[in-house]
């Protein structure tokens, strides 16, 4: 038994979910290979979760996805109270008009959650990315949004440990300290361009500002784009301001939503 892991296999399982989570489909060996588990354990494991019903293997090859049935894991969490309800008017009217797709997201440890996106409603996006679809802090231009609004000190432990997991040239070093919080709080967003952990690495970049609430972020609104339509200059000329806007105007709402 590995220290501090009480049970294994649960461990063993969650990883295996939040990898799918990630990926539109893998073969048992690039599971396999992505976690680190032997070919028979990982085998086992995504047989389990099929017959729970959380995992399913696509007919006409041996590619392995996950089901709606993942859903059901979050039902009874009500993040951040009505964010989800409340915002959902404003990106949808968003992705109207303009095209892009555009997410709500919150932090959670390492990584961001989606908790609603349009992106089953654009015609601009190559690939859909639900509630519960993750990224890494470091790649997605909400998640450095995240980071700059965190406390420092809690930020200062949050990289520690990515410094531990990532090693050296992980381009964490520049998110220490307050001076890079304070300019991205001081322009209200952030620009990631050329996301490398995406479906289509390379083919989109995102623009991102915090839902904030009495000075506390409730969450993040992003919108992505085709890295070879926009720079980030031009991104930033387009939307900045009407995402900054939008962003606002979901706080408004949920404050009074709470009231």
């Amino acid at each position: 038994m590995e220290k501090g892991v009480p049970i294994r296999t649960v461990s063993r399982s969650l990883q295996v979910l939040q990898l799918m989570n990630r990926n539109d489909s893998m073969t048992l060996m690039e599971i396999s290979r992505a976690i680190h588990l032997p070919y028979p354990t990982t085998f086992r494991i995504v047989q389990t979760l099929i017959h729970e019903g959380f995992m399913e293997c696509e007919s006409a090859r041996k590619r392995y996805r996950v089901t709606r049935q993942v859903q059901s894991l979050s039902s009874g969490y009500n993040e951040r109270g009505n964010l989800i309800k409340v915002a959902r008017p404003f990106i949808v009217e968003l992705t109207l008009r303009f095209g892009w797709p555009v997410t709500i997201s919150t932090g959670v440890g390492q990584a961001v959650i989606i908790r609603d996106s349009t992106y089953a409603m654009s015609s601009l996006a190559l690939n859909h990315y639900y509630p519960g679809y993750t990224f890494p802090l470091l790649d997605c231009a909400a998640g450095l949004v995240h980071l700059a609004w965190m406390g420092e000190a809690e930020r200062g432990e949050l990289l520690d440990h990515l410094q531990e997991e990532l090693g050296g040239g992980s381009g964490l070093e520049r998110c220490r300290g307050s001076d890079w919080a304070d300019s991205i709080r001081q322009q209200g967003y952030v620009v990631h361009e050329r996301s490398q952990c995406t479906a289509n690495p390379g083919r989109t970049s995102s623009l991102a500002t915090p839902i904030l609430l009495e000075g506390f972020e409730q969450g993040q609104l992003t919108l992505s784009y085709f890295s070879d339509d926009l720079n980030a200059e031009q991104a930033i000329q387009r939307y900045a301001e009407t995402l900054q806007g939008c962003a606002r105007d979901i706080a408004q709402a949920l404050a009074q939503a709470r009231a």
